[in-house]
């Protein structure tokens, strides 16, 4: 069966957003294990460790949101 373009659009756009959200769960979990396994090495730099994980999840995230977005966008078309 042949898509149309419009559902193929959609499709693809549904697949990005997918991938894009599996891309920040796995790169945040592996964060928050690096910044765990950091804290319990050395629990005295804990402060600085989890402000440069927060700040790190935050740009993460930013991206994902910007991704997301650019793969509802296109679908749009």
């Amino acid at each position: 069966m042949i898509m149309e373009g419009s559902s193929l659009a959609l499709f693809g756009a549904a697949l990005g957003a997918g991938l894009v959200a599996l891309s920040v769960a796995f790169g945040i979990g592996k964060i928050g294990a690096a910044a765990m396994q950091a804290i319990s090495r050395q629990p005295e730099s804990a402060g600085k460790i989890q402000t440069a994980m927060i700040i790190s999840c935050a740009l993460i995230e930013g991206v994902a949101l910007f991704g997301t977005l650019v793969c509802l966008l296109i679908s749009n078309k």
